[in-house]
C-alpha cells in the first residue's frame, strides 16, 4: 500500500487521476464558453435561426469543450 501524500496543513493531496479529471472538467467548461461565443457568432452569420441555431451552437459547444478538455487533461497528466 502506498503512503498518502500529506500537504503542509495536514490535508491529503488529490491523486493523479483526480487531477486529470479536474483538468478535463475545467477545460471542458472553458471550451463550452468559447464554443458558445464563437458558435453563436458563426451560426448567426450564416443565417441560422430557431431550432437550427440551437443545434448548431450546441454542437460547436460540445466539440470545443471536448477538445479543450482533452488538452487540459493531457497537460495535467504530464504534470503528475
Amino acid at each position: 500500500m502506498m503512503p498518502v501524500a500529506v500537504g503542509p496543513y495536514g490535508q491529503t493531496q488529490p491523486s493523479c487521476f483526480d487531477r486529470v479529471k479536474m483538468g478535463f472538467m475545467m477545460g471542458f467548461a472553458v471550451g463550452m464558453a468559447a464554443g458558445a461565443m464563437f458558435g453563436t457568432f458563426s451560426c448567426l452569420r450564416i443565417g441560422m435561426r430557431g431550432r437550427e441555431l440551437m443545434g448548431g451552437v450546441g454542437k460547436t459547444m460540445m466539440q470545443s469543450g471536448g477538445t479543450f478538455g482533452t488538452f487540459m487533461a493531457i497537460g495535467m497528466g504530464i504534470r503528475c
